[in-house]
């Protein structure tokens, strides 16, 4: 059998990292994010468009965003804010100024339709949102049936300066890409920022247990549900990577490039909060969609840090401009959030000069359970080693170790496991064991080394591009259409082995119905 114990990965462990981390370092993530300014103070932290904040001004940010949420909207500890908007600078300012005021943060996919936007928040009971303008209209047509109270809006040319200007009136007036909207008594991000009232911030008593982030984990027809993570469960993968990273790291000299949306928990936790602790300047891809735009970003920096799925960096080996860009100091490139085809990993290694490393977790994880060592001189074709603090179990239906090779449930027990689903304890139970282990649905098989590997999935749920896709969630929406009278949904694998959604359906007798209808209607209520 499999000893738990003996903790077979030690075996494999990189020379010099600890098994174990400890928080004598940092009592919150907010005690993290005040240390890590201060020390970083007039370094980059993160760039946008060309456009770069430093570590001390997004402290002052984040302070004014902070104070204008404790005095003028009165929000107490433990109240939940809501962030809906693409990689941008006011991103990780309202990040760090909604913990620095006690509140929990909730982060919304801003592709949302009106309805998931509408069921997460019913779920969440929010109270503030801040969001992006592009999509106020949806909170407009849905806030009557929340507890919104509180809509904090914002633009994309924010700290931009003319560049700003000039992008806002091309995306509202050119490109229209700003419906219009009327929500009364809205606040506008810009002049919380001025913080002309003076107001002043309140110091918050948070302890490790206080919950941090509501992640929502996907599925929004009854399989809605939200990770608790608290602040020791963030900053425990922090502690961890850190750990793990060790002599790769070169504190405040990486320039890290985050491509992956900071509403995702791959991007929060590993680019704006842990590389945000190695004092990098985190690079900001607002559309990573865009591929000739991100290639002609990447050009401009020598960046020594690249996280991503598969599918973005599939994307980008095949882009003709890709190798044109400079890799002489990458030093780590990260892969998580899916399976990552060998295919795939060779070429980028080919091209980069660099090791494509893989991570894997769940938002249930905070997301890092295990990482390849860094430093390999070859794609491993797994899931790495688990990081400090971290145990790795294979195990049967009834919870018992499996021998070596042997298929089972990958459950994880460690510090950065959530404290439970928000509001719902039952799921809670289905995944968590009394004895601490999670649960996560893959199924896979550990080598007497230590190295993990998912051979198939438990639960029935698709991976589109690293997210969630649930297929009640999808033949629900489908069976809304009165022409459709059953629906039944897939995952399949398209030629380059990414998972791709697939619906059938059959017909109410007599109706003419065509696939394209079946597609532009489902579009109207899913992402």
């Amino acid at each position: 059998m499999q000893d738990i114990e003996n903790k077979p990965w030690l075996k494999s462990y990189p020379k010099g990292v600890s098994t174990t981390i400890n928080f004598d370092e940092f009592t919150s993530l907010v005690d993290m994010f005040n240390k890590t300014t201060q020390r970083f103070k007039n370094k980059n932290a993160f760039t946008n468009f060309g456009v770069s904040l430093t570590f001390h001004q997004i402290y002052n940010n984040s302070s004014n965003l902070a104070a204008f949420l404790q005095n003028k909207l009165k929000l107490s500890k433990g109240s939940r804010v809501s962030i809906m908007m693409p990689n941008l600078l006011q991103y990780p300012i309202s990040t760090f100024g909604i913990l620095k005021a006690g509140l929990i943060v909730e982060n919304i996919n801003p592709l949302y339709t009106e309805r998931e936007l509408e069921t997460q928040l019913i779920n969440s009971q929010s109270e503030t949102i801040i969001i992006l303008e592009n999509f106020a209209h949806l909170i407009e047509k849905i806030i009557s049936k929340t507890n919104l109270k509180n809509v904090i809006i914002t633009s994309v040319g924010e700290f931009l300066g003319i560049k700003g200007i000039l992008m806002n009136f091309v995306l509202r007036k050119v490109k229209k890409m700003v419906p219009k909207y009327h929500i009364n008594n809205s606040y506008e991000f810009s002049e919380i920022m001025k913080n002309k009232e003076n107001y002043k911030l309140k110091e918050v008593d948070l302890s490790l247990d206080d919950i941090a982030f509501l992640q929502y984990t996907g599925g929004t027809l009854g399989t809605i549900k939200a990770a608790m993570l608290t602040h020791k469960n963030i900053l425990s993968n922090v502690l961890q990577v850190k750990e793990w990273l060790g002599p790769h790291l070169k504190y405040g000299e990486d320039i890290a490039i985050c491509a992956l949306p900071l509403y995702h928990i791959f991007a929060l936790t590993c680019n704006s909060l842990t590389f945000f602790n190695f004092g990098a300047n985190n690079i900001l891809i607002t559309n990573p969609r865009d591929i000739k735009s991100f290639v002609k970003e990447l050009k401009k920096h020598k960046f020594t840090f690249i996280s991503g799925v598969n599918t973005l960096f599939n994307k980008l080996l095949i882009d003709n401009d890709f190798n044109k860009c400079d890799f002489s100091k990458l030093r780590i490139s990260l892969a998580g959030g899916m399976q990552v085809q060998k295919a795939v990993a060779e070429k980028w290694q080919d091209i980069t000069g660099n090791v494509l490393s893989v991570g894997y977790g769940l938002s249930e994880t905070s997301p890092a359970a295990s990482i390849d060592p860094i430093g390999f001189n070859k794609f491993t074709d797994t899931l790495g080693l688990p990081l400090p603090s971290t145990e790795i179990s294979i195990q049967d239906d009834s919870g018992n170790q499996l021998n070596f090779g042997e298929a089972g449930e990958i459950c994880i027990r460690g510090p950065q496991v959530m404290k439970g689903y928000w509001k719902n304890d039952q799921e809670t139970k289905n995944v968590m064991t009394q004895d601490g282990w999670f649960k996560t649905g893959d199924i896979g098989i550990m080598s007497e080394d230590g190295f993990t590997k998912i051979v198939d999935r438990k639960k029935d749920m698709i991976i589109v591009s690293g997210f969630n896709v649930y297929p009640n969630e999808i033949e629900e929406i489908a069976m809304m259409n009165e022409n459709i009278f059953e629906a039944g949904c897939i995952g399949i694998k398209d030629n380059e082995g990414n998972e791709k959604i697939k619906l059938f359906v059959s017909k109410v007798p007599s109706c003419n119905l065509t696939s394209l209808e079946v597609i532009e209607y489902c579009k109207k209520y899913l992402t």
